[in-house]
């Protein structure tokens, strides 16, 4: 028996469905459920469900450490945080920078300065204590900038590591995101036993394609072995795409790669 839950992202699966049924097909079929940002969303709708979210983006527009970017990445977290609990989601994610419509850093910087990796760790602090008055935790995801978000900063798995411990709140975790970490730094088991103190959830994908699991070079059911062994207790959540265009199938070889 695995200690950890399994949840699906609403924004890649079954894409045919209008959104509210795409969450209500996931949670059919026992997943808890992800989405992306909110604005778009009917938040009554996605209530009425009756799905678990696992996790949502948690904040519109803003970045960590670009002029007045933390200010507005505070004011959206906020924001994100009342429809949080409309949907009793407990997890918010964020990134480095905020990321356009094709997954593009809204203020690119490939190589941060040292003023802007302090300023990213007190904008976190800040974040950090959003999540404690509201009793909701603040994730922040590792992104890969080989490609998929060129340009992005604070994107690899170490970097986000580093913050996370830098700030040192429950209210703030890391939310690894194993395909990312693949392309960008690979050596995953190791990377999840450096982390797993800080991890409150953790993505996957396969590479290359960002398919379900089983489609691609990352042997999950090792990975699946691993987290059983460390006592991994959270969240694994399939951000990824299906690969054969059949969700319920994607779904199904997501759920085997993850049985043990």
């Amino acid at each position: 028996m695995t200690g950890y839950r399994l949840a699906a992202c609403a924004e890649m699966l079954f894409q045919e469905l209008p959104f509210v049924d795409r969450v209500e097909r996931i949670a059919a079929a026992g997943f808890e459920v992800e989405i992306w940002g909110w604005t778009t969303k009917d938040i009554t709708a996605l209530r009425r469900t009756g799905a678990t979210f696992s996790s949502m983006t948690g904040y519109v527009t803003g970045t960590l450490a670009d002029d007045e970017g933390p200010e507005e990445l505070l004011r959206t977290a906020r924001q994100s945080l009342d429809v949080a609990e409309r949907l009793d989601c407990p997890r918010l994610n964020v990134h480095g920078t905020g990321l356009n419509g094709n997954g593009l850093p809204v203020v690119p910087c490939a190589t941060p300065t040292p003023a802007m990796w302090l300023t990213a760790a007190r904008t976190l602090e800040r974040v950090a204590a959003l999540g404690e008055r509201s009793g909701r935790v603040f994730t922040l995801e590792n992104l890969n900038t080989a490609v998929d978000h060129p340009g992005t900063p604070f994107a690899r798995a170490a970097d986000t590591l580093v913050l996370v411990e830098a700030v040192d709140s429950p209210y703030l975790r890391m939310n690894l995101d194993l395909y990312h970490a693949q392309i960008g730094e690979g050596n995953l088991i190791a990377l999840i036993e450096r982390a797993l103190p800080l991890i409150a959830e953790i993505q996957v994908a396969d590479v290359p394609g960002r398919h379900e699991p089983g489609t691609g070079e990352i042997n999950y059911p090792a990975i699946a072995a691993a987290l059983s062994n460390l006592g991994y207790t959270g969240v694994v959540g399939m951000e990824a795409w299906a690969s054969t265009g059949d969700s319920e199938a994607a779904l199904a070889r997501f759920r085997a790669a993850f049985t043990n």
